[in-house]
């Protein structure tokens, strides 16, 4: 069958739900899971008052350039069709005139989907080297644990109010003001970074480094639309008064905006590796210089470089005169391959964007052999090394404080949600998932300190009653049938947070080589949609002298330049080509957004708010906001309460395409531009993206059961094996990462290789026991039935004859092949980032105040660096502690409990 049905060329509203030509995959990766159970009336536990984004069910083949806007009325500011713009022989000279926010509501009407779930099919290649770190390559110090060892009770779920301050930025927020805002910053006295080796003055190098790429290629509001602005914000046409910065942002690729510095910053934790990858010095990140500049004090940071440089005659020539420049950059909104503004106050999309992230500088780092890293150097031709010789990466201040795009928020992040995006970051980077990376997390400490209020879930709040297999509104249905509608209840039993707390206010610092999301891309294609919509066909054949067009081709060279400069950018930017380039983009972004989302499959993620404004066109997770690690395995799994059924865990494929098809969308106004066939271009882009996610899934489904390479028939078998399993877990509620590992284990005492040498019959019943592990390593939360037992020995024999057929298959292809145990040990984790493992973590850190005592108790947090060294190493076995503490089902109290089960 197709996955996603193929537009069909110069049809109605340029899209179609039928097939044209081509051969049907076997695996349907993409199609989503619902299960059509019944309606029950009072049974439905759907969760009232979510504030979810509304998803459309239309298939992302349904979005096209005539639907692209919710109202053809809807902004008549993004700028004048009259005005050109010249063309300008590069892009490294261009104009330059003087976050994330994830809360939105765009209704609630979840579109249910019918039909039989599947997940892939078509054989894949083997994995890439790259695909997960090889077999043994790190090891957690202690000593080794044995797989079958038990595991211990983890800590209680309980969590204590926590420490609200709402400070108004409207000047800092345009940029009008530089001032040190910040005391003396100080470092939480858990794991201190190592103290300062070095001569001279700190941050020196980094500043040296600074290259803002983004500002010099890219355009800020021209100032008829900043004077538009800002008169509709003086005029009362803001989000909200007081001197609320929120304003509509008609035109440009950002905005200037200066963080608001926290308040007695404190250092809780950072990242040796990637410091290090950044060119800081070794005991660089303990100087208050870094503390202030990653607590959003950018400017009182470099006070002591300024000092030495003005003191140091004999250095003048070495003195750096980069400017820090800080940014907030505005996009659009789209979910599952349809177009939103009514997420914006406006209702134009002129007002979504940066609402609390800002960029605080891109830096070139020269490559280096140099695992130790080294300081940065001045080289007078740094830019001239970049791509080859030196690395690009932008860093950015989540929860730095309000911008134009905060939409009444007050623009921070608070310590809980900071922790989570920390170790979430780096535990996705050692798992070897495509991600942003976190460099350092700085808390507002003290009774003074900045805290914020959130609404939160007190230690009561619990999923909501789930109905028992004796519920006289199921007995219609037979005993497998009224599992599945448990189960499938179960996974959607969410509720909204009761309380409103106190939490101190923390800001992560983020990296990555760029943060171009498709979102940037979708925006300016709607402005040039726009421009078409107003001009009639007539405007349309200028459409390239427009400042609009101008914007888009822009944002495009930059996305290339950013993220594909060796496929995307050096080809075609000298011929000017953008039609080719607009292609190499959409081939490059949908690879990478591919093996990305069918790495979250194999590790067990659920991103939970997959918009396309959510996803990095170079294919980097990011926004660890309402995210999770599985622990009861369900198709529709996810955290948030607003993710549905569009973002649940199997779901997220589907998802990842809807969005590449937002992006081939938005550049087909520059296919068409430069002579392209955009409807010739969508169905070729569309059926190729197809393709390459179902392969990309498949490939990590094949390698968690070890049938990598093999005869042709193996994907076949593999699409079998996975059908059969797939309703065991679901029915029986299995643990996704146990079940993986300790099928990891079975493969290992039951070795494919060991078992030819030794002409030894399989023993299944053996296999079964190693699987089914003991006490809490047991990854069925559910006691298996007679029924199920049978099943899964029946499963256990199906796949180990499969295993041995794979590799009898593949040794003989290569003797270096690697044994089916290997590939599955590289392949499924022993250790993620499971939520009750971070509430235990995170309220220690900010346990808020103590009964009758106004001042916050201290923060503790040891238990975000023990997490920390836990998650470096999710391949390895673990000290005894780790094994005994970590690895283990989920609590059965996280499961229901409100903040670790389900948040929003």
């Amino acid at each position: 069958m197709r996955i996603i049905p193929k537009n069909r060329k110069k049809a109605s509203g340029r899209s179609g739900s039928g097939s044209k030509g081509g051969s049907t995959s076997r695996f349907a990766i993409v199609r989503r899971y619902a299960g059509r159970l019944p309606i029950l009336g009072a049974l439905s536990l759907s969760a009232k008052g979510s504030g979810a984004a509304a998803a459309s069910a239309a298939s992302a083949a349904n979005f096209t350039r005539r639907n692209s806007l919710d109202s053809a009325k809807s902004s008549g500011s993004a700028g004048s069709s009259g005005r050109t713009s010249e063309r300008r022989g590069s892009l490294d000279s261009q104009r330059d005139p003087i976050d994330d926010c994830s809360g939105y509501a765009c209704g609630s009407n979840h579109q249910k989907y019918g039909g039989r779930w599947d997940i892939y099919g078509a054989a894949a290649a083997p994995p890439k080297a790259a695909f997960v770190p090889s077999l043994g390559e790190k090891r957690s110090k202690g000593a080794p644990v044995r797989p079958e060892s038990r595991g211990s009770d983890a800590p209680s779920m309980n969590r204590a109010p926590s420490p609200i301050a709402f400070s108004a930025a409207l000047k800092r927020s345009f940029g009008l003001t530089t001032t040190n805002m910040s005391a003396a910053p100080k470092r939480s006295d858990a794991a201190p970074p190592a103290p300062a080796t070095f001569r001279g003055p700190p941050m020196r190098g980094f500043r040296d480094a600074l290259s803002h790429s983004w500002i010099r290629q890219l355009s800020a509001e021209d100032p008829e639309n900043l004077e538009k602005s800002l008169s509709k914000h003086r005029s009362g046409g803001g989000v909200r008064g007081g001197g609320h910065p929120g304003r509509p942002v008609y035109n440009g690729h950002y905005v200037r905006v200066r963080p608001t510095p926290l308040k007695n910053p404190s250092l809780v934790i950072h990242s040796p590796e990637l410091a290090a990858e950044l060119g800081f010095r070794e005991g660089e990140a303990a100087t208050e210089a870094f503390v202030k500049y990653f607590s959003g004090d950018v400017d009182g940071a470099f006070a002591d470089v300024d000092v030495a440089d003005a003191m140091d005659e004999d250095d003048a020539g070495m003195r750096s005169e980069k400017e820090v420049e800080t940014w907030a950059t505005p996009y659009a909104l789209s979910i599952m391959g349809k177009r939103y503004t009514n997420n914006c106050p406006y209702g134009t999309g002129d007002g979504y964007g940066d609402g609390r992230a800002i960029s605080v500088g891109e830096v070139l780092v020269p490559r280096s052999n140099d695992e130790e890293g080294s300081s940065v150097e001045v080289v007078s031709d740094l830019e001239e090394l970049y791509p080859d010789g030196a690395a690009r990466y932008e860093l950015q201040l989540k929860g730095a404080g309000q911008t134009p795009f905060c939409r009444g928020a007050d623009g921070r992040a608070v310590l809980r949600s900071s922790i989570r995006e920390f170790l979430a970051s780096e535990a996705m980077h050692h798992l070897g998932v495509s991600t942003t990376r976190a460099l350092s997390l700085v808390v507002s400490d003290g009774n003074d300190g900045d805290t914020s209020a959130r609404p939160w879930y007190s230690d009561g709040a619990r999923t909501r009653d789930l109905p028992g297999m004796d519920d006289p509104r199921l007995a219609q249905y037979d005993e497998k049938r009224r599992r599945a509608i448990i189960s499938q209840l179960a996974a959607q039993a969410k509720s909204d947070p009761d309380v409103l707390v106190e939490e101190r206010c923390a800001i992560t610092a983020r990296v990555a080589p760029s943060f171009v999301r498709i979102g940037h891309l979708d925006l300016f294609a709607r402005r040039v949609e726009m421009l078409r919509m107003k001009g009639g066909d007539e405007g349309a054949e200028d459409v390239k002298e427009t400042s609009q067009y101008q914007e888009l081709e822009d944002m495009m060279w930059h996305a290339c330049y950013r993220e594909f400069h060796g496929e995307a950018y050096a080809p075609f930017f000298p011929k000017k080509d953008a039609k080719g380039a607009a292609l190499a983009l959409m081939e490059g972004a949908m690879t990478k957004v591919a093996q990305m989302v069918a790495n979250w499959v194999r590790v067990g993620f659920v991103q939970g708010n997959f918009n396309a404004d959510n996803c990095l066109v170079g294919g980097r997770t990011m926004d660890y906001g309402p995210f999770g690690f599985l622990d009861v395995y369900h198709p529709l799994s996810a955290k948030w309460t607003g993710s549905g059924e569009h973002f649940g865990f199997m779901n997220q494929p589907q998802a990842g395409y809807a969005n590449t098809a937002v992006l081939v969308e938005s550049l087909l106004p520059i296919v068409d531009a430069n002579g392209g066939d955009v409807d010739e271009v969508r169905d070729e882009m569309l059926e190729k993206a197809q393709k390459i996610f179902t392969d990309a899934v498949d490939e990590a489904m094949r390698a968690k059961m070890g049938l990598v390479g093999g005869p042709d028939e193996m994907g076949e078998e593999a699409d079998e094996l996975w059908g059969e399993l797939e309703p065991l877990l679901r029915l029986a509620r299995g643990d996704w990462t146990l079940f993986w590992r300790q099928l990891t284990y079975v493969a290992m005492s039951h070795s494919p290789k060991k078992m030819g040498k030794n002409d030894s019959a399989p023993d299944y019943d053996a296999m079964v026991k190693t699987l089914l592990g003991e006490g809490p390593t047991n990854p069925f939360y559910d006691p298996l039935t007679e029924e199920n037992q049978a099943t899964l020995r029946t499963w256990i024999e199906k796949w180990h004859k499969a295993l041995c057929k794979c590799w009898d298959h593949t040794s003989k292809e290569s003797k270096d092949a690697a044994t089916p145990e290997e590939t599955m040990f590289r392949s499924n984790p022993k250790y993620v980032l499971r939520e009750w493992m971070l509430v235990e973590a995170y309220s220690k850190a900010d346990p808020g105040k103590s009964p009758g005592n106004p001042f916050s108790v201290p923060g503790e947090y040891s238990g975000v660096h023990e997490l920390f060294e836990l998650i470096k190493d999710p391949y390895g076995e673990g000290t005894a502690e780790f094994h005994e503490k970590y690895y283990r089902r989920a609590p059965d109290e996280s499961l229901r409990a409100g903040g670790t089960a389900f948040m929003s």
